[in-house]
């Protein structure tokens, strides 16, 4: 665990987030300062509009000292495993009862996770007289959801035109779950006279820098998610033009479309629940960003990097494909690392006599 919290510290102090959850020891002495974003017609982007937000004394995201330590032993009590750990130190193995299981080799809560409940567990205790919300899932975990709802933490409602705030009352507590907010949400929120606790996990803030980009470059967001998934929503949110594809056969459309033109009709019928307002292939595929949902297989993001690469290189040449495409790496390096594991085990399933994998999460 401290070892993934100095990797993380490294984009932390690149990114001037928070210095809460990093030990005291190793925190950088002063922020990275920020600064306010504009496109390339000079107009100020939503990214300017966010860090205002955050500068709201109302907006919390550094955690609250005086509830920590007895929060870190509340996590310790609820999800630190005596048998996960003696597995980890008997090379991923442990047999019982004639049954021997595997532990893949990265296992359990990534840097990100633990702050986000952490954050949320803070808040609980921090505003034990106010009424507290949350406009997600925290994690798509099931029991640290049920632990929440038992802390009397409100589920904001889903409908089916959006989520119903109305319950927020004047003075109440939102908690805003590790995938972030929407920019509305987040608008919204800023507007109303609440306590906003923001658990967004930094790597998920690093994507939203990443489209900042594209659109002060003038670029169209190609995003490789899954348009529902409520971290790709609010990655959205904070983009001007984009397309999101959820796989290569979507990304083959898509570059099939940018060379050879086709039936518009049927490409937004198509990816229309997966474009931006207004969305028109035929004026907004010369120049584009890619960035992607952190929790996308990484291999399947360098591949679809690759040929949205050479596809604009085929259309526009190699000397002029700096200034129709970019790309950045924003999967999250404990997503990756878990994927990995668990395609070594896959690998090795017959020398080591698997019958099955148990995952466990929310499915």
């Amino acid at each position: 665990r401290l070892t993934m919290k100095f990797t993380a510290l490294a984009l932390l102090s690149a990114i001037g987030l928070t210095d809460a959850f990093v030990p005291q020891s190793v925190r950088p002495r002063a922020l990275v300062p920020l600064h306010v974003s504009t496109s390339t017609d000079g107009k100020a982007t939503k990214k300017s509009d966010r860090l205002k937000f955050m500068k709201n004394e109302q907006f919390h995201r550094r955690g609250f000292k005086e509830v920590r330590e007895g929060v870190e032993q509340a996590m310790d009590e609820e999800y630190k495993s005596e048998l996960v750990d003696e597995m980890r130190i008997s090379n991923y193995v442990v047999e019982r009862d004639g049954v021997k299981v595997h532990l893949a080799k990265d296992f359990g809560f990534c840097w990100g996770v633990e702050r986000s409940i952490a954050l949320a567990y803070e808040a609980v205790e921090h505003f034990p007289e106010k009424k507290v919300h949350i406009t997600n899932e925290l994690i798509h975990n099931p029991e640290v959801n049920d632990k929440l709802q038992s802390m009397e933490v409100e589920f904001v409602e889903k409908k089916g035109d959006g989520k119903d705030f109305s319950k927020i009352g004047d003075g109440d507590v939102v908690i805003l779950p590790a995938f972030g907010a929407s920019y509305e949400e987040m608008k919204l929120f800023d507007e109303k006279n609440v306590e906003v606790v923001d658990t967004t996990c930094p790597w998920v803030s690093k994507v939203w820098n990443t489209v900042d980009t594209h659109q002060k470059k003038g670029l169209t967001s190609i995003i490789h998610g899954k348009y529902a998934h409520e971290e790709t929503v609010a990655t959205t949110s904070f983009c001007e033009d984009y397309i999101c594809v959820k796989n290569m056969k979507e990304a083959e459309m898509v570059a099939d479309y940018i060379l050879n033109g086709g039936d518009k009709e049927a490409f937004m019928e198509y990816f229309g629940k997966a474009t931006s307002e207004g969305f028109d292939p035929d004026t907004m595929l010369d120049k584009i960003g890619l960035a992607n949902q952190t929790t996308m297989y990484k291999a399947e993001t360098r591949a679809i990097g690759q040929l949205f690469q050479k596809t604009m290189i085929k259309k526009f040449g190699p000397v002029d494909v700096k200034s129709h495409y970019m790309e950045f790496d924003t999967i999250c390096d404990a997503t990756q690392e878990r994927q990995d594991a668990v395609i070594e085990l896959t690998e090795n399933s017959e020398k080591l006599g698997l019958d099955f994998i148990l995952v466990i999460g929310g499915w």
